[in-house]
Order: C-alpha cells, then sequence, then structure tokens
C-alpha cells in the first residue's frame, strides 16, 4: 500500500515538474500567465485612480434671468459634479457647444422659470446631455437633481417666512422626516471601486484559461499531446496527469491571485473590507475550477496554439455582462442564469465582490464557494475524460 502511494506521488510530481518545464519553456505562456497579469491591474487602476468625473463642463442658457434662475445657475456651479463653462444667450448656440464636445450637457431655465415660483407653482428646468458616456448622463442628473432638491427647500423656507414661520418650525413643515443618503459599500460612488474589482477576478479567468488553452492547443498542433503523457502512465489511470497538470498551476497562480486581487490594490489604496485568508479560501476552488475548464476545452478543441484566442476575446465581454455586475442576476432571463454558472467567473466574481468591497465572511457568500467546488469537481473528472479523448485518437 504505500509503495502504491508513493509511485502514485511520484507519477504526479513527474507530470508536475514536466509542466512547470513547459510553462517557463514557452514565451506566449509566460508573458500571458506574468507579463498581463502584472500589467493590467495597476494599468486600469491608474487611469481610474480619481474615481469620479468632477468639473464636468455645462452650458446654461438663463432665458429668465430672474433672481430665482441666477441663484439656481449659481448652485449648480457650485457642485462638485458641474461647473458651468459657458453661459449662451440661446439654445442654438449651446447646442454647438455640445456638438463641438466643448460642454457635456445643456441646462435650460425657461423665461417663466420666476414667474412660476413666484406663483407656487413648478419650473421646470430642461437637461440635455452628452450619452456617448454614461459618466456624462450620471453626472449631469446627480448634480441637477442635487441643485433642484436644495431650491426647493430654499422656496419653501421663504414662502414659510413670508407666512411667519421660520426657523426649526419651518424646516420642520418642509421636512418632517430627516433623511442621510449613504451608499453602501461605496459612499463615494467611485467609478473603480466599483467595477475593477470584478475586472480583476474576469482578468484572472481569461489569462489562465487562454495560456493553459495555448499550451494545449501547442501540443496538438505538433502532434505530441501523447508524448506529453509519461510513458508509464499511458496505459493507467490519467487522475496523476490531471492532478500533476493542476497542482503546476496552482504552484503558478496562486501567488498571481495574491498580487493581483490583494497586493495591487492595497498599495493603490483602493477599499478591501475581507481577510486575505477569506479571499485566498475562495481563490482556491475557483483557480482549480478555471485550470480543469481550460484543460478539458483545450485538449479536446484547441486544435492549433493560439486557436482559442477568438473564443477567448469573445467570451470575455460576455462574462462580464453574466458575471452579475453591469446587470442583477435577478433580472436575467432564467437561461442566461444558468449558463452563466458554466463559466467558473460568474461565483468567483460574485463571491470576491462581496467579501471585498461588502465585508462578507466565507458563510455569507457560502452559495458561490458551493458553486466553485462543484465546478472545481465536476471539471477535475472532465479534464481526465479529455485525456483519455487525446490517447484513444493519438494512437
Amino acid at each position: 500500500m504505500l509503495k502504491r502511494i508513493t509511485g502514485n506521488l511520484k507519477d504526479t510530481w513527474d507530470v508536475f515538474a514536466a509542466e512547470v518545464r513547459r510553462v517557463f519553456g514557452d514565451k506566449t505562456t509566460v508573458v500571458i500567465f506574468f507579463l498581463a497579469t502584472v500589467v493590467y491591474p495597476p494599468l486600469y487602476y491608474y487611469i481610474y485612480h480619481l474615481e469620479m468625473l468632477t468639473e464636468m463642463p455645462v452650458a446654461v442658457v438663463d432665458l429668465s434671468q430672474g433672481r430665482d434662475a441666477k441663484r439656481f445657475v449659481h448652485k449648480l456651479d457650485a457642485t462638485p459634479e458641474l461647473t458651468v463653462a459657458y453661459r449662451c444667450a440661446n439654445i442654438g448656440d449651446a447646442e454647438q457647444l455640445l456638438r463641438e464636445h466643448s460642454v457635456k450637457a445643456i441646462f435650460l431655465v425657461p423665461k417663466d422659470y420666476d414667474a412660476l415660483i413666484a406663483h407656487q407653482r413648478t419650473g421646470t428646468v430642461t437637461v440635455v446631455t452628452d450619452i456617448s458616456s454614461f459618466i456624462y448622463y450620471k453626472n449631469a442628473l446627480m448634480g441637477g437633481s442635487n441643485v433642484l432638491l436644495d431650491e426647493m427647500k430654499t422656496t419653501q423656507l421663504a414662502f414659510q417666512a413670508a407666512e411667519g414661520v421660520t426657523g426649526e418650525e419651518a424646516r420642520t413643515q418642509i421636512e418632517p422626516v430627516a433623511y442621510d443618503d449613504v451608499k453602501l459599500y461605496n459612499p463615494g460612488g467611485g467609478y473603480a471601486s466599483y467595477f475593477i474589482p470584478a475586472l480583476l477576478m474576469l482578468v484572472v479567468h481569461q489569462t489562465l484559461f487562454f495560456g493553459i488553452c495555448v499550451l494545449c492547443g501547442d501540443a496538438n498542433e505538433n502532434r505530441k499531446a501523447l508524448r506529453l503523457i509519461p510513458p508509464r502512465l499511458r496505459s493507467r489511470s490519467v487522475y496523476r496527469v490531471t492532478l500533476g497538470r493542476l497542482l503546476c498551476f496552482l504552484f503558478i497562480y496562486i501567488p498571481i491571485t495574491l498580487l493581483d486581487l490583494w497586493i495591487i490594490p492595497y498599495l493603490f489604496g483602493m477599499p478591501q473590507l475581507g481577510r486575505p485568508t477569506e479571499v485566498m479560501l475562495l481563490v482556491l476552488p475557483y483557480v482549480i475550477a478555471i485550470t480543469c475548464f481550460a484543460m478539458t476545452l483545450g485538449n479536446i478543441f484547441a486544435r492549433e496554439r493560439m486557436s482559442m484566442l477568438l473564443c477567448c476575446l469573445f467570451f470575455s465581454v460576455i462574462l462580464f455582462f453574466l458575471s452579475g455586475v453591469v446587470w442583477p442576476q435577478s433580472n436575467m432571463p432564467r437561461f442566461w442564469y444558468v449558463f452563466s454558472y458554466l463559466f467558473p467567473s460568474t461565483p468567483g466574481i460574485q463571491g470576491f465582490v462581496r467579501i471585498s468591497s461588502m465585508g462578507a465572511t466565507l458563510h455569507e457568500v457560502r452559495h458561490e464557494l458551493l458553486a466553485l467546488w462543484m465546478q472545481a469537481g465536476v471539471y477535475f473528472a472532465s479534464a481526465c475524460l479529455s485525456i483519455r479523448f487525446i490517447k484513444h485518437f493519438s494512437r
């Protein structure tokens, strides 16, 4: 029994050592595994390090020229989201600035704005935004809404004062229930804090998947897939081959994921509410599932070195949308929700975002953790079967 265990361990070690040599002997794989995973995270953080778009230039067309309208424009210019870069006499001049991309939004104050406010009727402000980026729309809507809400309180306080009601009594009548607007898990509404944690998990998924497929494609292209299996293992169980290769990629990618998901975000001051141990306990089944998933598809479908590149690029955007970060999973059609769980990226991204950005514990992400371990088990079995497929068709 001991001799059998020792033999199995030696077989696994031989496959592990051979796979490590193969990884470091392939320049394309080294670039994918080490250069891409080190360059992409700092690049994303550098681009989005400001997190928010502030002082977005807008044009104002004030046709009223009254006291209330001027106060509205002054507050608009004081908001952190917007700055009044141009004051136009008519809407035509403002539209020309928008077409030239000199401004990102137009605020039109109608001629009867002050008259309507004076008669305690609703004054309307029209907003035209550049929709080439959702951020422009968000800033214009948020800045304009905040000013309008503040103007509503100011106007109501003025009406209350005219009726002899002032101070705390007037404020209580206007706002009987005080409230604070607190954005959970992302108080500043930062762009990087919102989507980069999910993007980093997808980078780990896609680089590992593509690197393994390159190795499998190279073996199939040069008809050496069978030769990569030690001769004494070709007629026996192939689980030792799969296990040896799996240990190789765990050996390489666990430090890489720790660098991408914990060390680099720490260096850039990104919020990290989870503990490193919980992150690593989630990452372990994540890397196992990706590795076995990639070996399964690579052994069967990767006929050439770069044959899976188009598939990898095509699915990157799809996987990001299916992860539930861009669009909530609860609103997805049932088919796409189930389809998304064929890929380790879906439970991996969901679990990591909840741990890192929301401070969830492993117990609170047990659904995602269980899904990753189930994927790891299923894809490990399929990877073993794919090696049997190679043995059968390479004879």
